[in-house]
């Protein structure tokens, strides 16, 4: 397995005569399968919120949900399963599929009852798959309907934290309106993986295959976006990089002997990340001049091998005494992305200020934004939830629900 990158600038050329530039730098980072690679084993932890809000269809439809995944594990693939109310418990050891039904029967036996501690579940998740994390795609589904009103959030994010570390990828799922979408964003966002939103029960099904579809394509795991920038270019101060697909993160950006180095985590074979840096260019002779060095560090499971690094890529720009643009589509687009991203969240802020004329603004310019880019299911609901606040209603927390998720990522037909 390879890794793709591919370089792009929103705009190539550069006024020479400018004492400063700014640019976008889109990065498209994706696995590349070759011939006779064998699949890579999935290590995957459910864990799952049985407490008593989840009674009645909600569980039964979660826990039908997860048996359908059970059933696509292939031989050498790893399962186990968490259930937590206020406390937390292994329903199924970390292992490979030898006896389907017999851990079908157990998850058959979960009932709804007690209160939500979240991090308690976060935990035993972590542990069991860091039981067999060697050479796997390790991967945990976290699905809750409730606050973590008997947990404690700030231990959630450090659980997150440590994910990471060992390798693990954390994916959110919110049941139902009454889930902290703050939180399992952030549970998301800090173990790269994605959030998503249950409205109805019936939902649960499809939401988890899509997950799972997901998660199947993942080829190189543990990524790192390593950027080396030349004299006279530096990131921007303030969120200077961020991921826009497919879904947007605002990513942390480290820096080691002068390189910047940024978490990418899982790299798919189906879906590239996309990721945008906002750089400033200081003034440069005419001619084609290199501002940037990018390369991929990462860990290959199929053949056992860590810190692998990709082929250094070079980015160049064209330094024109006679300025001429030479603008970028796709990386125009991605921009867009991340601004609808961002107006959103200022929505958002000012909302919980109670500012609603400011939100309802906010809401409309993100919904003229993702018009732009050509994202009408986020418009719609942008929109929508804009003429509410305008005609003085309020918003269901499904309407914040739904306004955060078409904020990240563009809807689902």
């Amino acid at each position: 397995m390879k890794v793709g990158l591919h370089p792009a600038l929103n705009d190539t050329h550069i006024d020479a005569n400018q004492a400063n530039s700014q640019r976008q730098l889109s990065l498209a980072v994706g696995a590349l399968s070759t011939e006779q690679e064998r699949n890579v084993p999935l290590n995957l932890c459910l864990i799952l919120d049985h407490s008593g809000s989840m009674s009645g269809p909600p569980l039964e439809t979660v826990k039908r949900a997860a048996m359908g995944l059970m059933e696509r594990l292939q031989p050498g693939d790893r399962l186990s399963v968490v259930a937590f109310d206020h406390r937390a418990k292994v329903i199924v050891k970390n292992q490979e599929i030898d006896n389907l039904e017999d851990i079908k029967k157990r998850l058959k036996r979960l009932s709804a009852d007690g209160g939500t501690a979240i991090d308690e579940g976060l935990k035993l998740g972590i542990e069991e798959l860091a039981k067999g994390k060697q050479d796997a795609v390790s991967q945990a589904f976290l699905l809750t309907d409730g606050e973590n009103e008997h947990g404690n959030n700030d231990k959630c994010l450090k659980l997150a934290r440590l994910a990471t570390q060992y390798n693990v990828t954390l994916n959110s799922l919110g049941f139902g309106s009454n889930w902290n979408q703050d939180i399992l964003e952030q549970i998301a966002d800090i173990g790269a993986g994605t959030l998503s939103y249950i409205e109805q029960p019936e939902q649960a099904v499809e939401e988890f295959g899509r997950l799972f579809n997901r998660i199947q394509s993942v080829g190189l795991t543990n990524a790192y976006l390593l950027l080396d920038l030349l004299p006279k270019v530096r990131l921007a101060e303030l969120k200077p990089i961020a991921q826009v697909a497919p879904d947007t993160i605002e990513l942390p950006v480290q820096q080691e002997d002068g390189r910047f180095l940024v978490r990418l985590g899982d790299l798919m074979t189906d879906a590239e990340r996309v990721i945008l840096a906002n750089l400033y260019i200081g003034k440069l002779p005419e001619g084609r001049q290199v501002i940037a060095n990018v390369q991929v560090m990462y860990d290959d499971p199929a053949i056992g091998k860590d810190g692998l690094l990709s082929e250094l890529i070079p980015i160049e720009a064209d330094f024109q005494g006679v300025y001429q643009p030479s603008s970028n589509a796709d990386v125009q687009r991605s921009i867009l992305a991340l601004a609808k991203y961002r107006q959103t969240q200022i929505a958002e802020a000012k909302l919980q200020k109670g500012d609603r004329a400011g939100a309802a603004t906010m809401l409309q310019t993100a919904a003229k934004t993702a018009i732009q880019m050509g994202d009408q299911g986020a418009a719609t609901v942008l929109q929508t939830n804009a003429t509410r606040l305008q005609s003085g209603e309020e918003l269901s927390e499904a309407d914040r629900k739904k306004t955060r998720i078409v904020s990240k990522t563009e809807l689902q037909d």
